[in-house]
């Protein structure tokens, strides 16, 4: 066995043993790694190595946006946006059979673009819009299986932090790029369980709610709007040249602390300790992991890893789309019990040079990857999503899954959509000049 297959083994093998045994997965990333570099390199120069690759992952100055943007997902939670985006989605959804499921699909795809997180998607909407559903009528499972398969699509409809890991791991791609290439599988994976909604709202009898009327409806987009002018004031910006990815994080979070403070006043000066505190905890645990696998990086680029993975799979079969589908699937096992950063940054370099070798763009791999890990998120053992979708719904996983599973395969068939047919992910970057 030669130092490389050693180094692979050492490295896979510790690092499923410690996630089993229940090891937080940046202690398993770094054990695992350094275990794996002492084959290569004497006692002392492993220690010095593994040092050197954490404070090299995380010195690069892109990596300033993600606490930002956490920030200001973070004040925006806590800004009481949610209710105003839910009148904005009711707005739009009213008069469709089973409206408030409905309304709460935009809404999610709303609140989680200006907050990036499903979890708190999940949260916020599904506290607000569930006890209204169960006045209406609507089955307990019914209303939080489409609230938890709508969270997700915010880590899709930029901003994203997960983006920003990816550009990180994967050399150095446009941040502004991957933004705009998920815009489109972001929509689609909503109106997709959307039309799920609607089938399982005419089946129930789940009648349209009363539309606003006149005055307000301009009320109703008004007190919206400010919140929507974050996306594009951020999200513009960055992709018009007026500033990069990171100044852009710092700009949502002076334009959400100015609109949560003095706009809405849902905030006092007195909150904000603790919106630091929330974020910065937050902020440690996804820098350790880039930390610490930047560790793994290093080893799997030394060790050439990544061309044993790829010539296995080679081997499997040398048909692209049968490659595709398999990364697929292996992606959404991994997704089903790890969460996306680490998932992003171990399986980026595994393979993302398999996917180029046969002809995939960087962007596009990088919105298939990120598409498999967002279903994760709502799948068990470890979908948070789900478990909070599942508490404040006031049910069970057990019962809300056989419903969650018409959405799966919704979802399942748009992900085929996004891995087979480049352009839903290389369209708009491509309009936008980032694609050649």
């Amino acid at each position: 066995m030669n130092i490389a297959m050693l180094s692979g083994l050492i490295i896979f093998t510790v690092l499923l043993v410690m996630l089993l045994a229940g090891a937080p997965i940046a202690v398993s990333l770094g054990v695992s790694s350094i275990l794996a570099i002492l084959p290569i390199l004497n006692t002392q120069a492993t220690v010095v190595t593994g040092a050197q690759r954490i404070f090299s992952g995380i010195s690069v100055f892109s990596l300033l946006a993600i606490p930002f943007f956490i920030l200001a997902g973070n004040i925006m939670n806590r800004g009481g946006i949610a209710i105003r985006l839910i009148n904005l989605a009711k707005l739009v959804t009213g008069r469709i059979p089973g409206a408030l499921a409905h309304t709460n699909a935009v809404a999610n795809m709303l609140f989680g673009a200006i907050s990036g997180s499903g979890t708190a998607a999940a949260s916020a909407m599904g506290s607000i819009i569930g006890p209204i559903e169960a006045e209406e009528g609507y089955d307990a499972e019914f209303s939080a299986a489409a609230n938890i398969a709508t969270a997700p699509t915010g880590l899709l409809i930029p901003p994203s932090n997960v983006m920003i890991t990816f550009s990180l791991v994967s050399g150095g791609t446009s941040v502004a790029a991957l933004f705009m290439a998920g815009y489109i599988p972001g929509i689609l994976w909503g109106l997709a369980c959307m039309i799920v909604i609607y089938i399982f709202a005419m089946k129930k009898g789940y009648k349209s709610t009363s539309s606003f009327k006149g005055k307000e409806k301009l009320m109703v987009i008004w007190q919206a709007l400010p919140s929507l002018l974050m996306i594009v004031i951020v999200i513009g910006g960055i992709i018009g040249g007026i500033f990069t990815a990171t100044e852009g994080s710092v700009v949502a979070v002076v334009y959400t602390l100015i609109l949560s403070l003095f706009f809405y006043k849902t905030i006092k000066f007195k909150d904000l300790p603790e919106i630091f505190l929330a974020s910065a905890e937050m902020t440690g645990i996804i820098v350790f992991l880039i930390g610490v696998s930047s560790i793994m990086s290093w080893v799997m680029a030394f060790t050439d890893i990544p061309t044993l993975v790829s010539n296995a799979l080679l081997g499997i079969s040398n048909n692209k789309y049968v490659i595709f589908f398999i990364i697929n699937i292996i992606l959404l096992i991994v997704g089903t019990f790890m969460d996306m950063t680490p998932a992003t940054l171990i399986f980026t370099p595994i393979f993302l040079p398999i996917c180029q070798q046969l002809g995939m763009n960087v962007i596009h791999f990088g919105i298939m990857m990120i598409f498999n890990l967002c279903i994760g998120t709502i799948t068990p053992p470890v979908g948070t999503t789900l478990f909070v979708g599942v508490k404040v719904g006031g049910t069970t996983i057990e019962k809300v899954i056989k419903p969650l599973l018409w959405y799966f395969a919704a979802i399942f068939a748009v992900l085929m959509l996004v891995t087979y047919v480049p352009q839903i992910s290389l369209w708009l970057p491509g309009v936008m000049g980032y694609i050649k």
